[in-house]
């Protein structure tokens, strides 16, 4: 019986860069597109983004492509420096406006509809009102009812809302949308437990490939005694580092560690951010040599033959035919 394989990519910003340039090198020894290998495709954020456009079908060297050419226009450096962020306090603003993002995100995307990709789909949000969770997903099981009916854009923008970068999304239900990182920056145990338990996959025929956007060590240690102002960034990556075991564990858990790729890049600290975009071509090569290591060993486990084709269970021709009836 063939693998049910899954990829996750965890959000970072432009650090996508790196997953996306891995994708893309692994893909330009492939006789297919990327996306046709997984049964399963699970991202948060920036890996949200990734993860919509190889559902979409693009490869993935036009998504690094996206990245690489539109990055600075989404994260103008002009917003980074002292002088703007002195006339524009980031207390009180969002540094960066979401205008080039959906420009971007809908002259790639335009009108398309979750259920008319070609992938399974799990991209994490949380809403803002109520303070839950919020998951979309392409229709893969009955229950999924009404996310097929969703613009691609808007997922996007609601997986990538990271707050105090750029602000809060409103969905066109009136539902406010803030980044999936802030709960599952890494979503590989989310991806695995949605395999399991929603679409019954045996745990022994699990294969998981787990992007990262580069690592860089911290000790919080440093700080443990400190009051809020030395807390107030460090907090968030203690999260999301606690946050991104848990996921690893969970999937480690369910169908044990030989089954688990994890990749990622260990980088100094400080030498990348979500929203720095002078260093592209580095995370660019990063990505490329960590592909040209693991290829060999990845591509019998993950890249022999295409996964089935995904059938949804709801389509945007469903949707017409319902309101015909």
């Amino acid at each position: 019986m063939a693998k049910f394989r899954i990829l996750s990519i965890d959000g970072g910003g432009i650090k996508g860069v790196f997953p996306a340039s891995f994708l893309a090198v692994i893909e330009d020894c492939l006789p297919e597109p990327i996306h046709r290998y997984f049964d399963l495709i699970a991202g948060t954020s920036t890996g949200g983004i990734i993860a919509l456009g190889l559902g979409f079908g693009l490869k993935a060297g036009d998504l690094l492509s996206f990245y690489t050419e539109r990055g600075p226009r989404i994260f103008p450096a002009a917003r980074r420096n002292f002088f703007w962020r002195a006339r524009h306090p980031r207390l009180l603003v969002p540094r960066y406006n979401p205008s080039q993002l959906r420009a971007a995100l809908e002259e790639v995307f335009g009108e398309t509809k979750l259920g008319e990709l070609k992938s399974r789909l799990i991209i994490p949000s949380l809403n803002a009102a109520s303070g839950d969770i919020h998951i979309y997903k392409t229709p893969y099981h009955p229950r999924l009812q009404l996310d097929y009916k969703v613009r691609v854009v808007d997922v996007a923008l609601a997986t990538s809302a990271a707050p105090t970068y750029l602000p809060t999304h409103i969905s066109p239900e009136g539902i406010p949308f803030l980044d999936g990182g802030l709960w599952a920056n890494n979503p590989t145990g989310l991806a695995v437990v949605d395999a399991v338990a929603m679409l019954n996959v045996s745990r022994e025929n699990i294969e998981v490939l787990s992007l990262g956007c580069t690592r860089a060590p911290h000790n919080f240690a440093k700080i443990g005694d400190k009051g809020e102002l030395a807390w107030a960034r460090n907090a968030i990556y203690a999260a999301m580092s606690g946050q991104s075991f848990a996921s690893m564990g969970t999937a480690y858990q369910l169908v044990g560690h030989a089954s688990v790729v994890r990749i990622d890049a260990e980088v100094e600290p400080g030498r990348f951010e979500l929203d720095r975009t002078e260093h592209l071509e580095e995370l660019r090569g990063l990505g490329y040599a960590k592909a040209r290591h693991e290829l060999p060993n990845l591509k019998p486990r993950f890249f022999t033959q295409p996964a089935p084709l995904f059938e949804p269970h709801y389509t945007s021709t469903n949707s017409r035919q319902d309101r015909n009836h």
